[in-house]
């Protein structure tokens, strides 16, 4: 089948070049003259051209032969040069190049026609190195045509010879034209100046969006720096105090939603962006610049879930709170304060404060450390009832017992038991913004057993060479212990800390260690007003002892010389005696008068109470404002009466 449609080709290329060379051929020479003058010269006896005749004429004609020979082209035997020099030969010269031009019509021809007839005997035979040997034969044969051909047309037609010459020999040597490539190189030009002017255009859109963005967050940045600038600008949209509150503590910008609001000033109307609070299911983190808590603070009241219970040593829990349907606690605090947790137990609430032991820059949950009392209510109510899960009762911030980094360069902390409660929050939150000054910790408790946080400290020890723990026991059974033993004393204190009198000094645990460590620094030189106590129930009078009471101690008389007063509780219409040194608060826990109280060191003022008539002295009034004080407001659990009083109450 391959065979015949190899035969079926052949002889139709052959059939339609036979037909062509026939019809070419069938015009003689003779024939051929007698349409010119006989005076024609053959090509033989053409004069050379002279010197500067033509551009491929001499030497240069030479050449390009020979290049286009080893080219593979057909060398032109005389005709293209004859052409090149065609305008300046005579008119009788012109029928000979005719005469010529046709001739190689015919050679053309016959060799076309020889080529095809090879050709087509070879694919007969499948010889294909006979049919490949037949091209260049066909090729050069077209090529004489070909020539022949354009030259009778230029002729023909009255196109310059020259033209017809250069025609012929761009295409044998695949050339374009000049003008061909300067619309190509025109079009490369073009393309490129399109691309250079889009990708600078996209460079300058960028730019432009990143100034943007620059701006916008700038704005916002200044926004949220100082939320009140863009507020009192605007006379028709007051601030409420909740917005200010809202403002002050640091809105996101997922919780700002900046609209537009129309004011009039002297100067006309404008619009001014005035940031208004969205709603938002998970409010991010806020988190306060710690300054101070000197500063009266709004306090949070809200349930809270116990979202995980850990035992730190014996009988003693860490209790982490967190939001209900929140990510972020719904308050901020400083580290040092403390909370009033309220349950309901027996029938009654009852209300305790507990130091936060968490540092302020962890904003997902707050904790407290309690350790178990046989007789406090509250603590054995957290210790075998509270579980994962349970909700209680919160009122915070609270407390004055602070140190942000801020008050001084240098900070010791001594600490006494679970007195170590607010030690901790306020190590924890140093080395989390990581503060570079001296933090020294010493901490007394009875056994290792009883030693909290004893892993973590050490760990935080390890990564903060400013951190400096010093750990004593006084009753140093149970694990092995190397370290000190027994109570700090004013020489240990002098070479643990040196120069102590230039630093801020902490002091927190029963009011006896308290009232000793308070002497001590004094003769160790520290001022007054650099030592600062807290205390987990009110500081011991005189003529009078301690016994355990909730989570410290109370008061007990036992002054041979005590003193009676009658108070009078208005809104209870119930009355009794206080003696010795005993409070009012005392009086009214065991005559039934209900009065919100919580840690009893004047520091929460949860038993504020008027006093109506009579006179009462205080050992700590940390609670109350200026302004209290002078309408007569008293603090229940510090109030000793040195008559006979009244009190709203």
């Amino acid at each position: 089948m391959r065979a015949a449609l190899h035969n079926s080709f052949a002889s139709a290329c052959f059939l339609v070049l036979s037909l062509f060379a026939s019809s070419v051929s069938a015009q003689t020479p003779d024939e051929h003259a007698a349409h010119h003058p006989p005076e024609a010269a053959a090509p033989s006896s053409q004069p050379a051209p002279e010197r500067g005749q033509g551009m491929m004429s001499g030497g240069m004609g030479q050449m390009m032969d020979g290049m286009m020979e080893k080219m593979g082209a057909p060398k032109p035997r005389d005709l293209y040069p004859s052409l090149m020099s065609l305008p300046n030969l005579p008119h009788e010269q012109r029928h000979a190049i005719e005469f010529q031009a046709h001739r190689r019509m015919v050679d053309g021809a016959e060799l076309m026609e020889k080529a095809l007839s090879g050709l087509s005997a070879a694919a007969r035979r499948e010889d294909f190195r006979a049919m490949q040997e037949a091209v260049p034969l066909l090729r050069e044969g077209v090529a004489q045509f070909d020539s022949g051909l354009a030259a009778h047309r230029a002729l023909a037609e009255g196109r310059a010879p020259r033209n017809v010459a250069l025609s012929w020999f761009k295409r044998e040597m695949n050339l374009s034209s000049p003008s061909a490539q300067a619309g190509q190189e025109t079009a490369d030009q073009a393309m490129h100046y399109l691309v250079m002017a889009i990708l600078a255009a996209f460079a300058v859109a960028m730019i432009g969006m990143y100034f943007l963005k620059m701006r916008r967050a700038a704005s916002l940045l200044k926004a949220l720096r100082d939320p009140g600038s863009v507020a009192s600008a605007t006379t028709s949209v007051p601030e409420t105090p909740s917005k200010a509150r809202e403002s002050a503590s640091g809105r996101s910008a997922e919780q700002t939603r900046v609209t537009t609001t129309s004011t009039t000033t002297s100067a006309g109307s404008s619009k001014i962006a005035v940031p208004e609070p969205q709603p938002a299911p998970h409010p991010p983190p806020k988190f306060p610049v710690m300054k101070s808590a000197s500063e009266p603070v709004d306090k949070w009241r809200g349930a809270l879930r116990v979202c995980r219970v850990f035992q730190e040593a014996r009988g003693v829990k860490t209790f982490r709170l967190a939001a209900l349907d929140h990510i972020a606690l719904p308050f901020t605090y400083f580290p040092g304060q403390f909370m009033t947790v309220s349950a309901p137990i027996a029938g009654k609430t009852v209300r305790r404060s507990y130091t936060i032991a968490s540092s302020p820059t962890q904003l997902h949950y707050a904790s407290i450390t309690v350790k178990r009392e046989e007789h406090g209510a509250f603590s054995r109510y957290l210790h075998d009832e509270i579980e994962e899960g349970d909700t209680v009762d919160v009122v915070a911030p609270n407390g004055k017992f602070t140190f942000t980094g801020t008050e001084a360069d240098g900070i010791v902390l001594i600490a006494g038991g679970v007195g170590l409660t607010p030690m901790m929050s306020i190590i924890r939150y140093l080395t989390d913004i990581g503060w570079h000054k001296d933090i020294y910790l010493l901490f007394c408790c009875r056994t290792t057993s009883d030693f909290m946080f004893r892993e973590e400290l050490e760990q935080l020890q390890e990564r903060h060479p400013n951190l400096h723990v010093f750990a004593s026991m006084t009753r140093a059974d149970g694990a092995i212990w190397m370290g000190l033993k027994g109570r700090f004393t004013k020489e240990i204190v002098a070479h643990l800390v040196p120069e102590i009198a230039k630093h801020r000094v902490h002091v927190c645990g029963p009011p006896p260690m308290m009232e000793a460590t308070r002497s001590m620094l004094g003769e160790l030189g520290v001022p007054e007003e650099q030592i600062h106590t807290e205390a987990f129930g009110p500081a011991r009078p005189p003529h009078q002892s301690m016994s355990a009471h909730e989570d410290g101690l109370v008061a007990v008389d036992e002054s041979t010389d005590a003193q009676e007063h009658h108070v009078r509780f208005i809104q209870a219409h119930k009355e009794g005696v206080v003696r010795g040194r005993s409070t009012i608060l005392d009086l009214a826990d065991s005559i039934g008068v209900d009065i919100d109280n919580s840690c009893r060191t004047g520091q929460c003022g949860m038993c504020k109470v008027k006093l109506r008539s009579g006179q009462v002295t205080m050992e700590a009034e940390d609670a109350l404002s200026d302004e209290e004080k002078r309408e007569g407001v008293i603090l229940a659990c510090q109030a000793i009466p040195s008559t006979d009083a009244e009190v709203e109450a």
